[in-house]
This record gives C-alpha cells, sequence and structure tokens, in this order.
C-alpha cells in the first residue's frame, strides 16, 4: 500500500519482507530514510535498528503499536528520530519523511561551525566533536544541539525543538524530546564534555549552558 502511495509523491521505496533481508538492503545500498516496522519476521524492528546504527546515522522513523510506549521510548533510545504509531494516515508518514529530509539537506548558510565549551558543531558535515573526540549523533540530536548552541543560556521551548528536529508540531505527552535530550547528554559526557550541559528549565523548555557542571 504504501509503495503505491509513495509513487504519487514521487518517494522511491524499497520494500523489505523481513529483518534479516532489510540489513541486507542497508548494507548494499546508500539510502536517504529508513521506515522500520516493530514487529518484523525474524529479527524485529529493534534489533534492526540496533545493527544499523552500529556504522550509519542514517535518518530512522519507527512504526510502533498504538499505546505501546515502551517500544516507542526503546527505539528512541536506541537511535530513532522519529516514530508513528499504527493506524495511521500515509499523509502523514511522508509528511514527516519529507520533513526529516528537508532537514538532512538543510545547509548551514553563511555559518560553518558553531562552537560552546569545546562542542563543535560542523554545519556542512554534519559532524560533532567534543573537545576534539567525535561523537555520533542522530540527524534529530544534530538538529537539538544545533538550535542550543545558537541560542547558548537561553531556553529553548520543546515545543521549538520538535518543530525543527522533527518538522512536526509537539502533541500532548509527546515524550520524544525529552528522550533524544537524555540520549544526547549521555553521548557528550561520555566523549569528555563535562563543564558543558544541557539542562532542563522544567516546564519551559532545554539550553546550553557552558561552564556548568551536572
Amino acid at each position: 500500500m504504501l509503495e503505491d502511495y509513495f509513487v504519487t509523491d514521487r518517494l522511491e521505496l524499497v520494500v523489505s519482507a523481513s529483518g534479516e533481508e532489510g540489513l541486507q538492503k542497508v548494507a548494499a545500498d546508500n539510502f536517504d530514510l529508513l521506515i522500520l516496522d516493530i514487529m518484523l519476521p525474524g529479527l524485529s524492528g529493534l534489533e534492526v535498528l540496533q545493527r544499523v546504527r552500529r556504522s550509519s546515522d542514517v535518518p530512522v522513523i519507527m512504526l510502533t503499536a498504538r499505546g505501546d510506549d515502551v517500544d516507542r521510548i526503546i527505539g528512541l533510545e536506541f537511535g530513532a528520530d522519529d516514530y508513528l504509531p499504527k493506524p495511521f494516515n500515509p499523509r502523514e508518514l511522508v509528511a514527516r519523511i519529507k520533513a526529516i529530509l528537508r532537514r538532512s539537506q538543510r545547509n548551514g548558510g553563511d555559518a560553518t561551525r558553531l562552537e560552546l565549551g569545546g562542542i563543535e558543531l560542523d554545519l556542512r558535515t554534519h559532524r560533532v566533536t567534543v573537545r576534539g573526540n567525535d561523537v555520533r549523533v542522530t540527524g534529530t540530536e544534530f538538529e537539538i544541539l544545533r538550535c542550543l548552541l545558537e541560542t547558548p543560556g537561553k531556553v529553548v521551548s520543546k515545543e521549538q525543538l520538535s518543530e525543527r528536529a522533527l518538522g512536526r508540531r509537539l502533541m500532548p505527552y509527546d515524550r520524544s524530546i525529552d528522550t533524544h535530550i537524555s540520549n544526547l547528554r549521555g553521548k557528550l559526557e561520555q566523549s569528555g564534555s563535562r563543564e558543558t550541559t544541557i539542562q532542563n528549565q522544567r516546564g519551559v523548555g532545554y539550553l546550553l549552558i557552558p561552564g556548568a557542571r551536572a
């Protein structure tokens, strides 16, 4: 069904019938984005995601059962960029795909780098380093960090982060941004960013503070 629907939006879709087959195709080709269903024969979508993230930062959208919050949170923790509960309107999936692809293709304008407290973003290569150490981040994590680096010391609302990093409005009870922030904090700290930290302004949003200890 999705294959037929995508044709009208000029999106080329390659379908895999199992997790193992999907991994083989990912290894053999260069895809712009992956859509992973949690429920797959053989390897589950979460297992596929884990293996993909060992070697690739390709954007990933997870398809989950409605109301299954545990799978959604685990998917985000494993490195998914976004999720969509089933059943869903194919038009919404296409909208989310296009938003993520626009974000991935966005250039940095006149600026090519952002830096604060040892954290540096290369906007052309989408490379993140902490005191010279490479940090592997997803496209969503990169955009969140970019937003915070562009406004250091100022609170950025979760609504703004969702619009910028996910390309969609923040929905009630949506914990996606919180989970992405948690993942990003851990990666930055493991790479040596101990004094510059992402802080939570309860009920408002998040801010990047140089020189503050977590």
